[in-house]
């Protein structure tokens, strides 16, 4: 548990040296008042991974309710598990760590 979310990270004795010395999140599940949200972190940032993350997703026929790396939906139903898990699955710890390095090195 993180933020309030159950969330699976790097965890830090891979990779100590974030910013905020918080371990870097993979995928988080979380609960709001009128929906679920799923945070897909390898999505947020890398548009070639979002526009194929949304390309496969609507093609499963369900209705896509995105913002930069949160998925809404009410019912696990909603979720085209195979294409979440696919989505994960393309990205490696090595290049979440690399983006952090990348995003930190710009500030």
């Amino acid at each position: 548990m993180q933020y309030g979310m159950i969330g699976w990270y790097v965890p830090l004795d891979r990779f100590p040296e974030t910013y905020n010395g918080q371990p870097i999140g993979v995928a988080a599940l979380a609960a709001q008042k009128n929906y679920n949200a799923l945070y897909l972190m390898g999505v947020y940032g890398d548009k070639k991974l979002e526009t194929w993350f949304k390309k496969q997703f609507t093609a499963t026929g369900k209705k896509l309710d995105m913002g930069k790396s949160c998925v809404r939906f009410k019912t696990l139903d909603a979720l085209p598990l195979d294409v979440i898990g696919q989505t994960i699955a393309k990205v490696s710890v090595d290049d979440l760590i690399a983006k952090h390095d990348k995003v930190r090195k710009k500030r």
